[in-house]
């Protein structure tokens, strides 16, 4: 077990972890896509949905970051990516080509 998971197994959610929310684009030719989550590692969560190690939905598609928050505790992050989630007026606004 590596340094970081034995760390985080005996911490609480009202511990500061350093949380991301974060929102990912794929643009294909006739729609784009958008994914929400959460981590405490956005580059290596990245690098996971684009090697198809993430999420099912993420799969098959090159991701993009358009947005991230950071959060102080997990029950923040988790609370705001499930607001995220059902903001799509938010994240339609962050997909559309600049």
């Amino acid at each position: 077990m590596n340094a970081l998971v034995s760390t985080l197994v005996g911490t609480t959610d009202d511990e500061a972890l350093n949380c991301f929310v974060y929102v990912l684009g794929s643009h294909g030719k006739n729609a784009c896509w958008t994914y929400v989550g959460w981590t405490i590692d956005l580059d290596r969560r990245l690098a996971e949905h684009n090697t198809g190690q993430g999420a099912r939905s993420t799969r098959g598609r090159s991701w993009t970051l358009l947005y991230a928050e950071r959060h102080a505790t997990r029950r923040q992050a988790m609370s705001r990516e499930w607001h995220l989630k059902r903001d799509r007026r938010f994240r339609k606004l962050l997909s559309q080509p600049k």
